[in-house]
Parts: structure tokens; sequence; C-alpha cells
């Protein structure tokens, strides 16, 4: 038998069928359900669920309390706050049966979802995205920015570090904290280097 190269604690559940990268640590009371793709180096906080057939990359970091449905995947280095939740169906009734009917929610690299944010099926977080906590997200969120409130509203931009950007006259910024300089041009941002401007 194989060695397995991730933690688990006693008290997680791990169905058969689930690929979980080395590194990886799965916490009290979380249930991994059959058939997930877990990446390399994920955490896994206490009492999260995720169900068949999701998929995870690498470096993501699952917090307590945390529901990740079938129909989401998260790419490399997203961070998911303690009690967010996805949801999977756009009109559920307990009376109906829609197994087959779940839409796709994709998180992009490097994205942030705040504590008991909501984030509704069939959208899309792009590339380090910032969602605040308690957002209610019902449609697409672009690059870099962030976003809050119920429906949340985007309300200014991010850095890959997680610092709110100010631009200047020439529309570019810099992280504070990075020193990485940012360029807004037709409402999208992007990092650019020192030749670009």
């Amino acid at each position: 038998m194989e060695e397995k190269k991730y933690f688990s604690h006693e008290t997680a559940v791990i169905d058969e069928g689930c690929q979980i990268g080395e590194g990886t640590k799965i916490w009290h009371f979380t249930h991994i359900m059959p058939d997930c793709i877990i990446g390399k180096n994920c955490n896994f906080g206490q009492n999260v669920v995720v169900s068949p057939g999701v998929t995870l990359g690498n470096n993501v970091k699952v917090q307590n309390n945390v529901s990740i449905y079938t129909g989401v995947i998260c790419e490399d280095d997203v961070f998911l706050g303690p009690s967010m939740v996805f949801t999977n169906i756009v009109n559920p009734r307990s009376a109906v049966v829609r197994k087959e009917q779940y839409v796709k929610t994709l998180v992009k690299k490097g994205a942030s979802i705040g504590a008991n944010a909501t984030i509704v099926c069939g959208i899309e977080i792009g590339e380090f995205a910032f969602v605040g906590a308690g957002a209610v997200v019902i449609r697409d969120v672009p690059a870099f920015a962030l976003v809050v409130g119920n429906p949340a509203k985007h309300i200014g931009w991010m850095s890959e570090y997680g610092h709110k950007l100010e631009f200047d006259k020439d529309n570019t910024a810099v992280c504070p904290e990075s020193k990485e300089k940012y360029l807004l041009k037709n409402g999208a941002v992007k990092k650019i280097s020192s030749l670009e401007i």
C-alpha cells in the first residue's frame, strides 16, 4: 500500500476516489467526498465540506466551516475565508431534484474570498480579485477587483499582495508592499514592468 503524502486528522472523512496532493493538511471534522482533485500544500480548517467532483489547485487555503459544492473549481493560491459558501443550483427546491443541473463556478489564481461571503453559482472570480467579508457575489468579478456588499459592488482594485491600489493621473499604481506596478486601462487592471511605463 502506497504511503499517503498528506496529513488528515483522525476525525476527517476522506471518501474513495479522491486525489490529494503532497503536503496538504486536512483538519478536524472535514469531509472530502468522492472524486475530488486537491492539489499540493492545501490546508483545510475544521468542519469543511468538499462535495463530489470539486477541483482545487495547489496552495488553496480553506478556513473553518466552508462549503465547496459540486461544480466549483479553484485555481492555485485561492483563499476561502471562514464560513464562506458556494452555491451550485440557481433555483433550488427541496422537492425538485436538480443534481444534473449543477452550475459551474470558477475562482481564478490568487483570488481571496472573505469570511461569510456567498458566491452564487455560474460566475467567474478573476485572478487576484478580493471579495470582502459578507459579500453576496451574483456576477463575474474582474481580475484584481475589490467587491463588497449585498449584492457585491466593485469599489476598487487590489494588488497581488492584497493592498488597495491608488491610481495616479497616468492610471498607474504601486503596491506598497511588493513595489510592483499596475496599470488601469479600459476598465481593467494588469501588472506591468517598469519597461511598459
